[in-house]
């Protein structure tokens, strides 16, 4: 099951009224919202939504039918039994591990204004602090980071220092190469939040 799947199909069972409506659905043979919302003393739309939530991930299969010139939809269990299984492999994009993102060429932005605090043994950054907004707005954003990312960023290139290659850096931090995702992953974040610039020379 994919992840959003699963946490869709996790949110409608999180719900205080669920045993309820899936014991309804169980023991009816077909029912509409309006039955269901009625016997349960729920909101109609709660249950539509409930219900519609249910049609989408194919747990449920639904059939419109008439009353007058009226059409709605009548819902029945298109399964018995509901086993939620993610693979986890999945959320891992090849983007991440593409060794052409290992070229990327990086160096701390100029007046970025964040604060790389480092550990006690001073030998890696231990979290980074940016702060976002203006004026009143303005907030603080704390990134603790792991051990592999802050030996990272502990030889990031100063804004006046030239700068290098992703699996340069990587290679003078003595990083291995299982950790290479986590590690694309903290310097898309810092892109975005302009704390780290890229080299117009770095080939995606």
């Amino acid at each position: 099951m994919e992840f959003k799947n699963a946490a869709k199909l996790g949110s409608c069972l999180s719900k205080d009224y669920a045993e309820d409506l899936f014991r309804l659905l169980t023991t009816y043979e077909s029912i509409s919202a309006s039955e269901a919302a009625s016997r349960l003393d729920l909101h109609i739309r709660t249950t539509q939504d409930f219900l519609e939530d249910l049609f989408s991930l194919v747990i449920l299969q639904r059939e419109e039918v008439y009353e007058g010139k009226r059409p709605y939809f009548r819902y029945r269990l298109k399964v018995r039994q509901i086993k939620i299984e993610i693979d986890l492999e999945s959320l891992h994009t090849k983007e991440q591990t593409a060794d052409s993102r290992l070229k990327m060429i990086i160096r701390e932005r100029k007046d970025s204004g964040a604060r790389f605090t480092t550990s006690r043994s001073n030998d890696y950054i231990s979290n980074v602090v940016i702060w976002t907004g203006e004026g009143r707005n303005r907030s603080e954003r704390k990134i603790n980071l792991s051990i592999p990312q802050g030996r990272f960023l502990f030889h990031l290139p100063f804004p006046t220092a030239e700068a290098l290659s992703i699996a340069e850096i990587l290679k003078r931090a003595g990083i291995e190469r299982a950790n290479i995702p986590e590690i694309i992953d903290i310097v898309n974040v810092l892109i975005d939040y302009r704390v780290i610039e890229k080299d117009n020379k770095s080939i995606d």
